[in-house]
């Protein structure tokens, strides 16, 4: 079973193309987009489980430079 989420990401001004083009050579990271509003970007992630789910964000997505802040959405079935 796999572990899927949406990790909205606030970037830092002027870092936005090198933070997004590092973000998706992360593997795990299926889709970036840029966008307006509160948050600067959604990368679409999934990983075999929600720990390696976590790991991609916290050790590679919020380690990156340009990175200030993440919320990470998680996929449910209802």
């Amino acid at each position: 079973m796999s572990a899927k989420g949406m990790v909205l990401v606030k970037l830092t001004p002027g870092e936005e193309k090198a933070a997004l083009d590092s973000i998706s050579k992360i593997s795990g990271v299926n889709e970036v987009t840029g966008v307006f509003g509160a948050w600067d970007a959604v990368c679409h992630v999934e990983a075999s489980d929600l720990k390696t789910l976590a790991s991609v964000v916290v050790e590679k997505i919020r380690s990156l430079r340009g990175v200030m802040e993440t919320e990470t959405l998680i996929e449910v079935k209802i």
